[in-house]
């Protein structure tokens, strides 16, 4: 086993053996014009982009279509060298180019169709191999490219425990139902399914079907959950009901796999060639310090935009700390990236921006020399995309107001990120710097400061506004912490390995040994006071968290009892009252959070958010007045599903003070008992 250089030793770093040459390498030459042979290939390989989606749709085997894809789109790929870093690069790279297409599936006649859409991702992965004179190949795995997937595994196997402990669907949906902001994120992964693209492009028609607050609300997510969708379960033209639900619940978690994938990817790329050692610690880093984090309310709040946007994000740091050392596929990455980061949750574009300027004005020659078509076409392309959702937002949607809210939740959490893993990471950054262990430590500080500078400055723009650092603060802190956990794992790199054996007498023998106890030990105490110092051990309190419970541990272990009842309520009810055209249906309950709750679930589940939107919005959380105002603020006919005798009795004391209202309101029952 190579030994591997440490902060104990003098001699200069060899260049990493699994990610590329050092970021200050020459690079590499590219690979001149292909030769005619491989254009002869391009029929063939052209007939066959369009033959093998067609005959697996024959064959109802299209969920095959997006792995063929992405194995191709790796082996294309010539960054990174091992099948990990392919498969990561071409994932997030495919997402970004995804995100920029869905602009063409949206005005094609075929929208999301599973052919059509890999007929065309096939016949430019073809034009890409006959351009580059490239066949897709891939590296050959190794126990290296398990250490990510394990660790995925069992952090999604643990998160997953309320959805494991029963098969029923209607207790998914009460989990489910935890974080509200799921309900409004499934309505809008529905009617892009059905409208075939994304709803802003067409706002008048889209608010035909969707709540209007979601209509220029960042969509490259939820179209590419919808893409896939219809690999697996042929696209149909009416709301898919309870059974979306619990495919959308697997988006969520592969959303969330994604983000700690990028994570790990991130922290082992940024130092290069890792013993196999400090590679289980820095997988037992990354997942302590994930879980005992924030970062676990995006999957349990339902943030699952803003964890895709979190995950190109760090990925595309790690390709500003270190790049890859094919400068075409460095350029044509970062601008993916860009585009799938302004798709899907454009809060983070500017600090991404910011790193990718950087990148350039420091690299411009060395990284763009000889390469001026390359980058004028991806500048281009790039310019293009990136604005599009951000302005559409800004402009027509004011969602510039609702970032500098001066108000939202607590931001102790925030602090204590900030403060704990900053701290750690500005005296190993010193340390490292003392110690003149490589340039990509120095290149890894710009990211870090860009990324808490933004934090604070939105923060800031708060206190400017007259109010508190809120929301979007501690959205923008969330980023941070995941760079900083990148940083905080990625410093396994300063602790010494243990040597390799070249042979030798028994005192060579006695050093080898007593070296590889002592980089054990250290290991062995690093992953200890990780799991210590989050609350993994014994559960304590994370340190990094303002209560004792950690939001991992609330969502494996949550209360359910009123999301139960709200379930139950919904799913009865939708199966008791299909919607009826031209008719507004509402849930009413004894109390107004749940009359709120059980609507939006049910509006949901059958699609009419849109027209259900006056009648659960806007609304007091007090009854009866929330009652009486949704039944004057809804002008046409209103069916009221009454969930219990309470309720029943303020509607007929609404009738009476107001009998005109039975003329256009029905009321039907849907009891389920507590």
């Amino acid at each position: 086993m190579p030994s591997e250089p440490t902060i104990l030793d003098t001699a200069r770093p060899a260049p990493p053996a699994d990610a590329g040459p050092p970021p200050d390498a020459a690079p590499p030459a590219e690979p001149g014009p292909p030769p005619r042979r491989v254009h002869r290939r391009l029929i063939p390989a052209l007939a066959a982009a369009w033959l093998v989606p067609a005959a697996a749709a024959a064959l109802h085997a299209t969920d095959l279509l997006p792995l063929l894809v992405l194995l191709i789109t790796a082996g294309l790929l010539r960054s990174g060298r091992t099948l990990f870093d392919r498969l990561i690069l071409a994932v997030t790279l495919l997402l970004g180019v995804t995100a920029a297409a869905g602009l063409l599936f949206t005005v094609w006649p075929w929208g999301l169709h599973p052919v059509p859409v890999t007929g065309l991702a096939l016949t430019v992965l073809a034009f890409t191999a006959a351009a580059t004179g490239r066949r897709p190949t891939l590296p050959r795995p190794t126990w290296a490219d398990a250490v990510p997937l394990a660790l995925a595994t069992v952090i999604l196997r643990y998160l997953a425990t309320p959805y494991l402990q029963s098969a029923d669907p209607v207790q998914h949906l009460a989990a489910l139902l935890l974080g509200e902001d799921n309900m409004r994120h499934l309505a809008l992964v529905d009617v892009i399914g059905r409208l075939g693209g994304y709803p802003f492009l067409d706002a008048s028609a889209a608010r035909e079907h969707l709540l209007s607050q979601l209509i220029y609300y960042p969509q490259g997510w939820h179209l590419s959950v919808a893409l896939l969708d219809g690999f697996v379960v042929p696209p149909g033209t009416g709301p898919g009901g309870l059974a979306a639900a619990n495919q959308y619940i697997g988006w969520t978690f592969a959303t969330f796999g994604l983000l700690t994938l990028a994570l790990y990817w991130a922290a082992q790329w940024l130092p290069g060639r890792l013993h196999p050692l400090h590679r289980l610690l820095l997988a037992v880093l990354v997942g302590s310090l994930l879980l005992g984090t924030q970062l676990p309310r995006l999957l349990s709040s339902g943030f699952s935009t803003e964890a895709l946007g979190m995950a190109l994000t760090v990925v595309l740091a790690g390709l500003v700390a270190r790049p890859v050392n094919r400068r075409r596929e460095q350029l044509v990455l970062l601008g993916a990236l860009l585009v799938g980061i302004a798709f899907s949750y454009y809060l983070f574009l500017l600090p991404a921006g910011l790193l990718v300027l950087g990148w350039l004005l420091i690299a411009r020659g060395r990284a763009l020399r000889g390469l001026g078509r390359t980058t004028l076409v991806v500048a281009l392309a790039t310019a293009a995309l990136v604005p599009i959702v951000p302005l559409a937002g800004l402009l027509l949607a004011d969602q510039a107001e609702a970032i500098t809210a001066a108000s939202g939740p607590d931001t102790t959490e925030s602090r204590l990120a900030l403060t704990g893993l900053g701290g750690v990471v500005g005296v190993a950054l010193i340390l490292a710097g003392i110690r003149r262990t490589g340039r990509v430590w120095r290149r890894y500080l710009p990211v870090a400061v860009t990324v808490v500078a933004y934090a604070l400055g939105v923060g800031g723009l708060s206190i400017a506004e007259g109010g508190e650092p809120g929301y979007y603060f501690n959205k923008t802190v969330h980023l941070a912490t995941a760079l900083l956990i990148v940083g905080t794992a990625a410093l396994v790199r300063l602790l010494p390995a243990p040597g390799r054996w070249r042979g030798g007498g028994a005192l060579r023998l006695l050093r080898y040994a007593a070296r590889g106890v002592l980089a054990t030990a250290l290991a062995v105490l690093t992953a200890f006071a990780g799991l210590n110092a989050t609350g993994l051990v014994d559960r304590d309190r994370s340190l990094l968290l303002a209560d004792d419970i950690s939001w991992a541990e609330r969502f494996v272990h949550p209360d359910l009892t009123d999301r139960i009842w709200i379930a139950r309520t919904c799913v009865e009810a939708d199966r008791r009252y299909p919607p009826v055209p031209g008719t507004v249906t509402v849930v009413v309950s004894k109390s107004a959070i749940r009359s709120y709750r059980t609507s939006l679930c049910l509006s949901t589940l059958q699609g009419t958010t849109a027209q259900t939107e006056t009648g659960i919005y806007g609304l007091a959380f007090l009854e009866p007045d929330r009652t009486s105002e949704l039944l004057h603020r809804i002008p046409g006919p209103v069916r009221l599903v009454v969930v219990d005798p309470l309720a029943g009795r303020r509607i007929e004391r609404i009738f009476r003070q107001e009998p005109q209202l039975r003329a256009r309101v029905t009321t039907v029952a849907a009891v389920v008992v507590d």
